[in-house]
């Protein structure tokens, strides 16, 4: 377990559940924010959502409250433009949402019945369906590599716990026999890109998260001090199943910048 560094060079912090909770800000978010823009060096919101754009990612901080610039938000997209672009892949078959396709511009796109060199999956929300995930089966027994925005299992929607793209990116890998390459949280990769885009060392950096798996598991593997928060999908029988202890847990972002002060 990292230890807390005080007054960190940087603080990351997971977006919904933390920030906000479908679109209602968390109590004192707005006050701690700007708190802990006095206190650390750089701030970056790393989501993890593979539904939406970045560009709506920081209208919708911005919705809430809460005072954002465009270079603060972080998403798994934009590495895997880079993992494609570093691999030499032409051939890509996206499987996200419409409304994610601006962020993957640069991507040369393949129909679900063409040969792939890879595929991008992020979150398909209805469209997820058995046949969809057959053709990803097919053109992955063809030998097209899996890139998975993230690897969450659920998160909490406005009726409930659903499915996240780590429960469909698992079927794939146990159908195909193949390890998908994670570019989201908890991918070591993913945290190292959020390291360099903000200019800090993993020991001066806190990680702010209410996923104990991708966020706090996450952050820790990076070497990261990770602090959960009692807020958003938080649940104390899975953080006691899961086997990872937090540096620090706290009821809400509020209270973070006097344990960081």
């Amino acid at each position: 377990m990292s230890e807390l560094p005080p007054k960190p060079d940087a603080v990351l912090l997971d977006v919904e559940g933390v920030l906000y909770i479908h679109g209602d800000v968390i109590d004192g978010a707005p006050e701690a924010l700007a708190r802990l823009r006095e206190i650390a060096g750089g701030i970056r919101l790393v989501t993890n959502t593979s539904s939406i754009s970045r560009k709506e990612v920081i209208a919708r901080v911005r919705r809430a409250g809460l005072d954002v610039a465009d270079e603060e938000v972080l998403t798994p997209a934009a590495m895997a433009v880079r993992y494609c672009r570093e691999k030499g892949f032409s051939k890509v078959n996206l499987m996200v949402a419409r409304s994610l396709r601006e962020d993957l511009e640069e991507i040369d796109v393949v129909g679900t019945d063409q040969k792939a060199d890879a595929i991008v999956l992020g979150d398909l929300g209805p469209m997820f369906s058995a046949e969809t995930l057959s053709h990803a089966f097919r053109q992955m027994m063809d030998g097209a590599e899996l890139i998975a925005l993230q690897h969450n299992r659920y998160w909490k929607r406005e009726d409930g716990l659903v499915l996240d793209v780590g429960a469909f990116s698992a079927a794939l890998e146990y159908a195909a026999e193949k390890e998908a390459i994670v570019v989201g949280k908890p991918s070591k990769d993913f945290f190292r890109m959020a390291l360099a885009d903000v200019g800090a060392e993993a020991g001066r950096t806190v990680m702010v998260g209410d996923d104990i798996e991708g966020d706090i598991g996450g952050g820790l593997n990076a070497g990261i001090a990770s602090v959960l928060v009692r807020t958003g999908k938080y649940q104390p029988e899975r953080v006691a199943e899961s086997g990872i202890e937090p540096t620090l847990t706290v009821d809400s972002i509020a209270d973070l910048p006097e344990a960081l002060g």
